[in-house]
């Protein structure tokens, strides 16, 4: 459950750089993924994207959405994005739930 709700947050912040990038005028045609975010990508969301995908360990849980006829030229030509802090978050959840004392504090509150 909790890597379907990622995978859906990937795509939302995919598209929302793809269409930022659109928005200036730029054409974004290839994506490069670190090893961790490319983890929540699967086959049916890259053929949705229709754009190439170049793994780079370097990038971790980064991405960055580009133009390649303008990347390195144009400082918007490109877009990065992270799904570090939305997978700490999750993190943190688990671990609230996971803790006697908070799980009940939690239902207190209810």
């Amino acid at each position: 459950m909790a890597e379907r709700k990622i995978s859906l947050y990937v795509m939302d912040i995919l598209n929302a750089a793809i269409n930022e990038l659109k928005a200036e005028g730029i054409e974004p045609d290839i994506i490069l993924v670190g090893p961790e975010f490319g983890k929540f990508l699967n086959e049916s969301m890259l053929k949705m994207l229709k754009m190439k995908v170049y793994y780079i360990e370097e990038l971790g849980s980064d991405a960055i959405v580009a133009d390649s006829k303008y990347l390195g030229q144009l400082r918007k030509a490109a877009k990065r994005i992270s799904i570090e802090p939305f997978l700490e978050e999750m993190e943190w959840e688990k671990i609230l739930e996971e803790l006697p004392e908070v799980k009940e504090e939690l239902e207190e509150g209810d």
